[in-house]
């Protein structure tokens, strides 16, 4: 059994115990559990206040976090992967979109972190997240003109 499998179950187990026996209060925080089966295939699971679990693909918490899920299911292909895009950055990427469309201040308040099979959590430095916002921005900006042209022809 995958290493996430038991670190979930041990997470769910707690939370539900406290949700469930009288006295208590339930857990007030949703939790994002990552990670990989032996084979690498990558696995996301959410454990809300209620004691509830579910398995996603990809998936946003807090604040806003309706926005970010529907960007993410109108905009997420499971050939996201840099071995299939030739992309190593288009997850990265795709998460910097989802939180451009919520966040006001651009890359000054967004931190991106990623998993890879075999190594431990990573944060993408804030001057790369910075250089893909601008990018995103630039690519806005065309899709903006090009519809202002296709409008006035």
């Amino acid at each position: 059994m995958c290493l996430c499998v038991v670190v979930f179950c041990l997470c769910f187990g707690l939370v539900q115990r406290f949700t469930q026996r009288g006295g208590r209060r339930p857990f007030g925080i949703s939790n994002l559990i990552a990670g990989f089966d032996a084979d690498g295939t990558p696995n996301l699971y959410q454990t809300d206040p209620t004691g509830s679990h579910t398995s996603w693909k990809a998936l946003a918490i807090g604040r806003n976090a309706k926005s970010v899920r529907e960007f993410l299911e109108e905009n997420y292909e499971e050939s996201n992967t840099a071995e299939e895009k030739g992309d190593e950055d288009a997850p990265i990427k795709l998460a910097a979109k989802a939180l451009l469309e919520v966040v006001e201040s651009g890359a000054k308040n967004i931190e991106i972190a990623y998993l890879k099979p075999g190594s431990g959590l990573k944060m993408v430095p804030a001057d790369k997240v910075a250089a893909i916002c601008k990018e995103i921005e630039a690519e806005k900006e065309k899709d903006k003109a090009r519809g202002k042209k296709k409008k006035s022809t």
